[in-house]
């Protein structure tokens, strides 16, 4: 028979799904778009693979695991023993499942509340008052967008962002959508102030002198803002909010909904087989989801552990997250070397890489469930 026609017939299937994405991109109204189209069935382009969709994950006995992702009281930070118990709680959670929560950490509710109606608002505003923002030019400093790496992913995911490049230098104004606008600036400076108050955690956390993160590794420079607004989906069962990946940052803080979704993949430690097991990161009241990213994991030299998480897709929403990035931005991200800090009788686990090195390969592999320290990894 003819060889060619399987090499023909997956050829057409890519070409018809790669159409199918640019003409879904060209509408510039993301996935709320075709919910307000009255989709009833999850289009092509967003189904996952099984394997890798959570309700194909093998059955959990829920006596199994116990975990729970600790909630950090930073009250205690205004006394010296408050201060190491603080520290030494960072340190822990750091160092195993590099999740947890805060409370008490000094961002409003108001703020956070504020935050997270705007995004609603500017999510549900005529498409036409979005499309002008929708791009994938990563020049600019406000992008809407469905999918960052759509057409580099295997599977799309149920969710519309819009990303604001808020540090070193915030946009004008006039630049950001007037839903957004104020409310946004003023939520990044809260979580900016919270971020240096945890480098000084993770700094005496790994015995280094309170300011040294923040100089010495220069994590401070700058803010990436991701907005997320994952809808109702119709048919939860056949794609994700959010595939599973770890985060191309220092540190990402999150404020997110009552509605849920987010899971960590935690290392099943109560097991001696090394099965890893999904954990939910509950809502809790007034708390930031804090995380360690993968610069953070590589500048630690491997003590601090930057995990996998994804967000499951909900027949509920919409849910809305907000995700600050600690990262560094713009021409410094060509110069900034990221180096392991060694600690004594260790080796570097990593080679030096430029934080623009690190990032031009996350993007360039996309959201595939691999991580991309390990191309850096010695």
């Amino acid at each position: 028979g003819d060889m060619s026609t399987t090499g023909a017939a997956t050829s057409t299937a890519g070409d018809d799904r790669r159409r199918a994405l640019q003409a879904f991109d060209d509408t510039k109204a993301g996935v709320k778009g075709l919910v307000d189209a009255g989709v009833t069935a999850v289009p092509a382009i967003f189904h996952h693979p099984p394997d890798s969709l959570p309700l194909d994950a093998p059955p959990q006995p829920h006596h199994e695991h116990r975990f729970t992702i600790p909630v950090i009281d930073l009250a205690g930070l205004g006394t010296p023993s408050g201060r190491a118990s603080v520290v030494g709680a960072v340190r822990e959670a750091a160092e195993t499942v590099g999740f947890f929560q805060v409370v008490n950490h000094g961002v409003p509710e108001a703020a956070m509340s504020e935050m997270l109606a705007a995004v609603r608002r500017f999510n549900e505003e005529p498409a036409d008052a979005r499309a002008p923002y929708y791009s994938r030019d990563h020049g600019r400093r406000v992008r809407y967008t469905s999918n960052f790496d759509l057409f580099q992913s295997p599977a799309a995911n149920w969710r519309d962002s819009i990303y604001i490049d808020m540090a070193p230098e915030p946009p004008a104004p006039q630049e950001i959508p007037s839903a957004l606008r104020g409310v946004a600036e003023e939520y990044a400076r809260l979580a900016r102030r919270l971020y240096r108050e945890l480098l000084e955690l993770l700094s005496e956390a790994l015995a280094l002198r309170p300011g040294h993160l923040e100089e010495d590794a220069a994590c401070l420079d700058g803010l990436n803002l991701a907005a997320h607004y994952y809808p109702a989906c119709p048919e939860p069962h056949l794609t994700v909010g959010t595939t599973r990946h770890s985060d191309p940052s220092f540190l990402t803080v999150l404020l997110q909904d009552d509605i849920g979704g987010l899971q960590v993949l935690v290392d099943n430690l109560e097991e001696e087989g090394k099965s890893s097991v999904w954990v939910d990161v509950p809502a809790v009241a007034g708390a930031l989801v804090v995380n360690v990213g993968d610069y953070l994991q590589l500048v630690s030299n491997d003590r601090f552990k930057s995990v996998e998480h994804r967000v499951v897709a909900n027949g509920a929403g919409p849910r809305v997250s907000v995700a600050c990035f600690f990262r560094t931005y713009g021409a410094a991200a060509s110069t900034r070397v990221l180096q392991p800090i060694v600690a004594g009788g260790d080796r570097a686990r990593y080679k030096s890489a430029t934080v623009e090195e690190l990032l031009r390969h996350y993007r360039a592999k996309g959201l595939d469930g691999t991580s991309a320290l390990d191309h850096f990894r010695l």
